[in-house]
């Protein structure tokens, strides 16, 4: 079963929980560990108001804060980590790298080609699962990318990640604010 098949299941699971007039707006795929998987589903209500649930691919809602908190904050720092890697336009900076490779030449243009290419596939075509190993891989492309480019600048990656840590636990409490069930 494909990514995008298991998001398609998990959507109709939550929509079943879902209350008349909800629907589910978003769907994140996430394993923050070992193997267990989650489905981080966000509802709009008729009354404007979003809420949220983790559901598994068995059906069953998550209920532990402990195992919520790790697949949101996977899912955050996935997603964080895609959008600042090389910038957030892959496909501009590889154009002007081209560019700049016809017209001037630079030693290892080539090296910072093949970096962004090897960046761009890792980041991939949404959906994608989001895992520790998914944010470890995004995390050395980006910064092989930036050794390529400038090998004595500070990284831009890692700078954005640490300025993240406010937005992943803002996320956090409003997820667990508009939770749909109880949390143990």
């Amino acid at each position: 079963m494909t990514l995008v098949d298991e998001l398609e299941c998990a959507r109709e699971l939550a929509q079943a929980l879902a209350d008349p007039g909800d629907t589910v707006s978003g769907i994140l795929a996430a394993e923050p560990a070992g193997g267990s998987r989650l489905y981080l589903c966000s509802f709009d209500g008729a009354d404007g108001f979003r809420s949220w649930l983790a559901v598994r691919m068995d059906g069953t809602p998550v209920a532990v804060r402990s195992e919520l908190r790790a697949g949101v904050s996977i899912a955050a720092m996935c997603e964080l980590a895609a959008d600042a890697a090389g910038g957030g336009d892959l496909d501009e900076l590889l154009a002007r790298l081209g560019e700049l490779r016809e017209q001037e030449a630079p030693e290892g243009i080539e090296d910072a080609e093949a970096a962004a290419r090897e960046l761009r596939d890792v980041l991939g075509e949404p959906p994608q699962l989001a895992t520790p190993a998914r944010l470890d891989a995004i995390g050395a492309a980006a910064r092989r990318l930036e050794q390529e480019l400038n090998p004595n600048a500070p990284s831009s990656f890692v700078a954005a990640l640490r300025g993240s840590e406010g937005v992943v636990g803002e996320l956090q409490r409003e997820i667990e604010a508009g939770y749909r069930i109880d949390l143990e």
